[in-house]
């Protein structure tokens, strides 16, 4: 017989406690414990024994289903492997929704697809079917938030299953209101259990905080095999999905997508969209030869130095790390007498675009040397590579790469760390402007009339 006992867990890792405290023990946040009914039930029974396999029976080659869309199947390594779980997580109408309606339409016309939605009426998810054009697609569609109805319910044969949302799921074991930790963890582990014993591939989606991170436990992203974010600015027509776990692929993969009236399309060169606009050259522009992913993408850095009239200068940063930026003020001002104090600072990725890797320090030293001065920076020439704390420019990977994409977008030269010239990685048309230190970089970029203390 089933019984119930009242436990309270935390809201951020999950952890469990016999009674309320005001700081959580395992992940230390304040305010984070909620009490909770869970009911336990009987357990089932055991297997006698268990069945082991060898580690040859994993060398096969993993036979991936593709959904035609090129940006999606390359964010998740290639294609969807049979028996996965996805979570795709977002802001609210990002596009999260049209997007898996999308990829389970064109895989429709090959596979058994089923959408289940916990948060739209059949009537709204047919008017966004007949807006996409997919109204003839052969998605079986149904509308539930009982997770042991809905498995229940399943056939054998499904290929593909997407669920919107996992927090609004709740599991009939479980007395507690569609949202909090138990159901979400209860009802996702039903879901991944049914997908490793049938093969089904499954997609949450996942509502976010307002910190950006997908509600619910943060063991809910360990028990998926992949996670993915949407991600855009809310003017711009453009989408990045962007892969943080992949079990099948790269984890720090990349794909963007254009949102047009007809729903999402896949954009095969983002180089092109993130450098739109620059048809002269304007001092405080550099354009970063990046990698994300498995490819590269050549972003602008946007930068503007304007005199201060507050006690402390202002730092305003979009798309990059306000850290990093810090550091390199540092670096200038302490190792080349070139300050800032007296200087506002604004910095920006062009296009929407947040730009982590360290290579791209020395775009954003350029731009910044550029725009308190006035040098401008030529349209033909792009930059890559690490500042140190001493000034050093330290080398990157993937260098061939890089430069081989500036090239094929029409780049005559490339300021590279003298690290990586050296290692000859590269042959071309190109012109390679190697430096050592940021001295070297102000001498090439003749910038010599910058005031000094």
């Amino acid at each position: 017989m089933a019984k119930s006992e009242r436990r309270f867990c935390c809201s951020e890792c999950g952890a469990a406690f016999p009674k309320w405290l005001g700081k959580c023990e395992d992940c230390g946040q304040w305010n984070t414990i909620v009490e909770e009914l869970h009911v336990v039930g009987k357990s089932s029974e055991a297997k006698s024994k268990l069945e082991f396999v060898k580690l040859s029976c994993s060398t096969d080659k993993v036979d991936r289903k593709l959904s035609d869309i090129s940006e999606f199947d390359r964010v998740l390594g290639g294609g969807m492997v049979p028996g996965s779980v996805v979570l795709i997580g977002g802001d609210p109408g990002i596009g999260k929704s049209t997007l898996l309606l999308q990829v389970l339409a064109a895989l429709s016309q090959d596979y058994n697809c089923v959408y289940i939605s916990g948060e739209e009426s059949a009537e709204q998810i047919c008017l966004r079917a007949s807006r996409l054009g997919a109204s003839d697609s052969e998605v079986k569609l149904a509308c539930e938030t009982d997770v042991n109805l809905i498995i229940k319910s399943l056939d054998s044969d499904i290929d593909f299953l997407v669920i919107d949302s996992i927090q609004t799921l709740h599991s009939s074991i479980v007395e507690s209101t569609p949202g909090t930790i138990t159901q979400v963890r209860a009802s996702a582990y039903e879901l991944i259990n049914f997908a490793k014993t049938s093969g089904t591939t499954v997609f949450l989606v996942g509502h976010v905080t307002k910190d950006g991170a997908i509600a619910g436990p943060k063991v809910l992203e360990h028990m998926v095999d992949t996670v993915l974010y949407f991600e855009g600015e809310r003017g711009s027509a453009y989408r990045i999905l962007r892969a943080v776990k992949n079990r099948y692929g790269p984890s720090d993969e990349l794909g963007i997508f254009d949102m047009q009236q007809y729903g999402l399309v896949s954009v095969s060169n983002p180089s092109v969209i993130f450098l739109t606009q620059r048809d002269e050259s304007i001092p405080g522009t550099t354009v970063f030869s990046g990698i994300e992913g498995t490819r590269p993408i050549l972003v602008e850095v946007q930068a503007l130095v304007a005199k201060s009239y507050f006690t402390a200068p202002r730092r305003t940063v979009v798309g990059w790390d306000i850290n990093r930026l810090f550091t390199i003020l540092a670096v200038l001002e302490s190792k080349y007498k070139i300050s800032f104090s007296d200087r506002d600072v604004y910095l920006s990725i062009a296009g929407g675009l947040k730009v982590s890797e360290p290579a791209g320090d020395l775009a954003v030293a350029l731009s910044l040397l550029s725009a308190r001065n006035g040098q401008v920076v030529e349209n033909h020439t792009c930059a890559f590579g690490e500042i140190g704390l001493t000034g050093e420019i330290r080398s990157v990977s993937r260098c061939a790469e890089r430069i081989k994409e500036a090239e094929k977008l029409g780049f005559k030269s490339v300021i590279l760390p003298s690290s990586n010239k050296s290692s000859r990685e590269y042959s071309g048309n190109v012109k390679l402007i190697p430096v050592r230190n940021l001295h070297d970089l102000i001498s090439v970029l003749t910038i010599n009339n910058i005031d000094r203390e």
